[in-house]
């Protein structure tokens, strides 16, 4: 039996356009002038009006109390996806103080302050802030030792490209900027948390573009900085650097964090600072919270100690670094 059904070669139509259309849809334009003349300025009024913003490009309503909340996780996770995406698995914190400086200026603040002294010889002021300028200039050789520690961090692992062990500070000036630039000097990578002030901030120049975040929250910052840290090295600094080490170390007193390696580098500025003697003579500490921390000089001794800690504990930076990696 002949088969007569007729032969049909389909021809698929061309692909849709992703954006243009020949003919518009109902709501791609506003009512017609003629059957309201009123409609058009009706319109813009309604899509001029707060209510109309798309929620996520509407600022004054993310600044709003109610989207607190949603500010609290959009913080926490950018710095998070990005770590992520750059293979930072562990970060040694380095904190310290803002104010002391490398030594060439620190020098040139204390030259320019005699300058001014000698023609005002009498000027208390002038007085009281060269000797504070003195202070400053003894204590920037500890940014040589952060500069240096901040290398030793950066050549740790497989070389500078290796990030799972990563320094990371506050992102400021001062001791911060000596531990970034030291990273920078070996060409590693390392990071920075800036926060949102009042007053415009700069970050230092020595931190890796992609991995320095501006937050918006201190508690979300200092759980960034604590969340990856396997080491905490504080030098000589003010309310900031003490805040962040009276955090931590609560935190490890309460083992609300697991315990890690906590060094003050100076001990005679750290002796004067904190007198925990005192405290445990007080009874407001046990003595063996004095075994929290210790005292360091140098980035060799900063850097030896921390290993020798992780290595006690049976967690060597290395080997945990490399669970993943290799």
């Amino acid at each position: 039996m002949k088969d007569t059904t007729q032969e049909h070669d389909p021809q698929a139509p061309d692909p849709a356009s992703s954006h243009k259309r020949c003919e518009p849809l109902p709501w791609e334009v506003p009512k017609p002038l003629e059957d309201d003349p009123h409609a058009l300025a009706r319109v813009e009024e309604i899509m001029q009006s707060t209510g109309y913003r798309q929620a996520d490009h509407d600022v004054d309503f993310l600044n709003s109390e109610e989207t607190r909340g949603v500010r609290l996780q959009i913080d926490y996770l950018k710095a998070e996806t990005l770590l992520k995406r750059h293979g930072v698995e562990h970060t040694i914190a380095v904190f310290g103080g803002t104010r002391i400086t490398e030594p060439l200026a620190a020098q040139r603040q204390v030259d320019t302050l005699r300058s001014h002294l000698r023609d005002s010889p009498n000027d208390k002021d002038l007085q009281q802030r060269l000797a504070v300028a003195k202070r400053i200039l003894e204590k920037s050789r500890y940014y040589e030792v952060a500069r240096e520690f901040g290398r030793l961090v950066g050549e740790f692992g497989k070389g500078p490209h290796d990030t799972r062990v990563t320094l990371i500070t506050g992102g400021g000036p001062g001791m911060m900027e000596a531990a970034n630039r030291g990273a920078f000097d070996v060409g590693a990578k390392s990071i920075g948390l800036n926060i949102t002030l009042p007053r415009e901030q700069y970050p230092n120049p020595y931190i890796t573009p992609d991995l320095c975040f501006r937050f918006h929250y201190f508690a979300i910052r200092k759980l960034h900085f604590l969340k990856r840290a396997k080491a905490l090295v504080a030098f000589p600094g003010g309310y900031g650097t003490l805040d962040e080490l009276f955090e931590t170390l609560t935190l490890i007193q309460t083992r609300t964090m697991p315990p890690l390696p906590v060094v003050l580098v100076g001990q005679q500025f750290w002796q004067q600072a904190m007198d925990v003697d005192f405290l445990v003579a007080e009874g407001v500490i046990d003595p063996e919270d004095k075994a929290l921390f210790w005292y360091a000089e140098t980035a060799e001794e900063i850097w030896a100690s921390i290993q020798d800690w992780h290595c006690a504990c049976g967690t060597p930076l290395l080997n945990s670094a490399s669970k993943a990696g290799e």
